[in-house]
Order: structure tokens, then sequence, then C-alpha cells
């Protein structure tokens, strides 16, 4: 799963969406300006989220993602800034009868940007390492269903699976394609993409240059400088100071005033897919019982933490499922607040007078705020919290790895991940045999239709099972100077394309 900081690990997806044919251009992002824009600019991005390392399968987190995603690397697929699927690297495919077996035929004259040509065997070794034992793809659980991968010429890849994936496309657009003769992948690249990395300054920036050899539409700037900062105040006096152009994601709802009311900059309220969960252990106690998950999610105003936290920004959300994917469902009302109910079902479920737990909460913004604001919440019930603060690396062999956990706050970047609440070994333990049927016969189905009916399905009986407690849908606020166009508004899994930015002088 993705998470909102410095883990990006395995989440789940479950979409076949249109696919179409697209080169680089094309982002969902506007800005305000006119005139003339300058082809040779420096883009100045600001960021909370600076890269782990440069590999995208060991651990390099929403930085590494933001940054490299799209405009270093490429996949066969490009997940667009409003959702859908184009081809990218892949010039063309087709699919067996069967479903079971996808014939890939890709792009000619694709070079990396070390003048290598991209062939059929740089796929095969891309994907092998998404794979591979010591992957940390967000997409390695997904893309097991891969049986062969065969390489009949050097423009053709032919990939046969063990079963029936309607997701597989879609979950190729999380593959970027590397040279498989490439070293050294966490200080350096090698991609198709339309930039090269220029220079990474640990701590400070990361900066990429417009590739002179790229195959698509050049970049629409000289090169682009992520600028990395601590906290959302120092971002935002980057962004008054023009040391910065744009902020990818706002995390400071209290200093938009100061950007709304000066005409210099636009304030861009974009469609998250990233949602705060207060995940139970679900086969630790008391957890293993779905009234003290209900009471529990029942006892916390979600309204009232969200406003806390971002204003009137942001949306509550009563499953895993934000409004942008093709199964959403309003289930707010299903484990709504209400403290007296939350003590009736606490007494049903033999605690009357309450219980303790642990709450492992990682140690950056907003986790340790909700984690007291949970705290808060429950004791008015009788059940007192003691939370344990954690880092990234903790929190990921804790919890993630080791299932060593009773609860935890994390946050889950990533669109249509509902379906991880069909594997029981996922971290939360939700076990439900239902759930995992309708959600392996949601992957096998025929259509987008057939697959979304199930998955709605998945949808009800997690919140009905209070499989986890979902308590708010982040905003995403991109901030940017008047003099900018062009840039991503959604940044769906925390991509940031900046090849289109635009900005004039």
């Amino acid at each position: 799963m993705s998470t909102k900081k410095n883990i990006s690990y395995a989440v789940a997806s479950a979409a076949a969406l249109a696919v179409t044919l697209t080169a680089c251009g094309g982002s969902g992002g506007s800005g305000a300006s006119g005139g003339t824009w300058d082809k040779d600019a420096v883009v100045n991005i600001g960021s909370l989220y600076e890269p782990q390392n440069l590999d995208n399968t060991a651990g390099g987190g929403q930085g590494v993602t933001e940054a490299l995603n799209g405009n270093v690397y490429e996949g066969l697929f490009r997940l667009t800034d409003d959702g859908k699927v184009d081809k990218l690297l892949a010039q063309d495919y087709e699919t067996s009868a069967d479903g079971l077996t996808y014939t890939f035929t890709l792009r000619d004259g694709v070079k990396f940007h070390s003048g290598k040509e991209l062939t059929s065997q740089d796929v095969k070794y891309s994907l092998e390492k998404v794979l591979a034992d010591d992957s940390q793809s967000a997409r390695k659980s997904n893309l097991e269903v891969v049986k062969d991968i065969a390489t009949p010429d050097a423009r053709t890849v032919k990939v046969t699976l063990s079963k029936k994936s309607i997701s597989f496309v879609y979950n190729l657009s999380y593959v970027w394609i590397i040279n498989s003769q490439a070293k050294n992948l966490k200080t350096t690249e090698d991609g198709t993409g339309p930039y090269t990395l220029n220079k990474w300054s640990r701590g400070s920036a990361l900066s990429l240059n417009r590739f002179a050899g790229y195959w698509g539409d050049a970049a629409a700037n000289k090169q682009v400088v992520f600028h990395y900062y601590k906290d959302a105040t120092a971002l935002n006096n980057a962004l008054l100071t023009n040391a910065v152009d744009v902020v990818t994601s706002e995390q400071s709802p209290d200093a938009l005033e100061q950007f709304k009311s000066n005409g210099s900059y636009k304030v861009n309220d974009g469609d998250s897919t990233t949602k705060l969960l207060l995940a139970f252990n679900d086969k630790a106690k008391p957890f293993t019982d779905v009234k003290v998950r209900r009471a529990v999610s029942a006892a916390i105003d979600d309204k009232k933490l969200l406003e806390s936290v971002w204003g009137g920004y942001g949306k509550e959300i009563g499953s895993m499922v934000p409004p942008t994917d093709p199964w959403y469902e309003d289930l707010t009302d299903v484990n709504a607040h209400d403290v007296t109910k939350a003590k009736k079902l606490l007494a049903e479920a033999g605690y009357a007078k309450g219980f303790s737990f642990t709450l492992d909460t990682p140690n950056y913004d907003p986790h340790p705020t909700a984690a007291t604001f949970v705290k808060s919440q429950l004791a008015k019930v009788g059940i007192t919290v003691k939370i344990n603060t954690i880092t990234p690396d903790e929190w990921y062999t804790k919890v993630y790895k080791n299932h060593d956990f009773t609860a935890t706050l994390q946050e889950h970047v990533n669109d249509r991940d509902l379906v991880w609440y069909g594997n029981p070994d996922f971290y939360w333990g939700y076990d439900n045999p239902q759930v995992t049927k309708w959600v392996e016969e949601a992957e096998a189905a025929s259509s987008t239709a057939a697959q979304t009916e199930l998955l709605k399905k998945v949808n009800r009986q997690t919140a009905e099972d209070a499989a986890s407690d979902w308590l708010y849908l982040y905003p995403q606020i991109v901030v940017a100077n008047d003099k900018l166009s062009g840039y991503p508004l959604n940044g769906l899994n925390s991509q940031f394309f900046a090849y289109d930015i635009k900005k004039t002088g």
C-alpha cells in the first residue's frame, strides 16, 4: 500500500479502464496564466516528500513516485491525472480469447537516457524486477498472476497469466520500464521519460533536465527542480517568496487564505484518493469482534476530526472507496458517530467497562494529531488508548511486515485499493470468505460492469463489518503561482507530471 509520507509498499487495484493512444502530453492540470510561455523555463516545485531512494521497487516512497513517475520513467501504459489508462510505451496490444495471454507491441524509436534502444528484454526485466522476492513494489501482489514472459522479437512481449485479471493493463501502468543493463538505481536512473536526472542533493532538492532524445512531445520546460521542506510552514514561505512556483500538496489549510486573497496565486482543490485509516488488527483481540470495531468507529466523530485538521477541506468517507472509484457508494451512515450506540455495542460485546489498547502511530503529521483526537474520543466510551509513536521504517517492519500491532493509523494513497480486504494475509488481517470470493470473481469478470457490481458488494460488506475505521478522505490542494499552467490537479497515487507545466515570464 502506498502511504502518504515515506512508505510505498503493496496496495492493490482492480480496474480495467478505456485505453487510448497518447504520447507524453495531455496533463489534467491547469493554471491561470495567459501570454507567451518560456520553453526554457526552470520550474521550481515545492514538496514535503523527498524520496528515500530512487528505486520504486526498493521502498523509495511517495517522493520517488512524485518526482520520477512519468517524468523520468514510463510504463507500457500511463495512469492519467483523471484516472484513465493510456497506451504509452505499448503501441498496441492483443488479448487472447481466454483472457490469459497478452501480446504487446512496443513503440518504435524509443531510447533510454543512456542511448540504448528499448527492447522487449527491458520490459521482461522490468516486470521480473517488480516480481522479485525483495521487491517492495506497490503492484507486486497484483502482478503475481504473471506465469510467463516471452520475447519473440525485439518489439514483442508476450505475457501469460495463471488466471484472468481484468486489472492487468491497469496494474501495468505502475511498472516502470527500466534499462535491463542499468546499475545503482537507488541513486541513478535510466528511463525513457521526457526528463533525465540532473542532480539529487539529499535533504534539499532533486533536479530533472529535459531529455533531447525523447520519443514523444518535448517537455514544455527546460528543467524542473523538486525542493524539499521539513514542514508546511517552510514550504508556504518558499511559495510566498517565489523560491518555488507550485506546491504539490498543501498540508496547512490555515495558511490558504494568504494565497486565496492574493491574485498572484491560484488555489486548486482537486480529487484525492488518500484515506486516513484507523486500521484494526482484525486478528487481535478485542478487534476480532465486529461489534467492538463498529463501536470504536461510532465513538469517533470523523466530521469533527476532519474539521480540526483540514478546516473546510476534505471529505468524510464511510469505506475504503473514494468518489472517484467506479464502485463508490456513500456509506458514511453505516457506522456514523453515535456515542450511545457505541456504548451499547461495547456492552453487547462484553466490554461495558471498556478496555485498553495500544495505537501505533507514525511520527509525521497528521498522525500524532489524529491519534490524540482518537484517544480523547474513545475515552468518552471507557476505552483507554496508549499512543506508541514510531517512524515509517518501524511501522513497515512492526505493522505491515510482522503484523505486530493491535491498531494503527496510516494513510492509503492509492485509488481502487478496496480489493485488499479480499486478502486475509494483508496486514490488517480482515478475513471474510464471502468478500474474498467476491474480490476473486471481480478480478476474473468479463466486463467492467460485472466487476463494478461485485466490488460494490465488497464495499458495503467491509463497511458493515467495520473492517477498518476510515476517518476521512484527504483534500488534494495544489497551490501555484499565477504564471504557471499545465500542472496536474489530482496527483493520483502521488504522481506529479511536470512535463506539461508552462511558465510565463
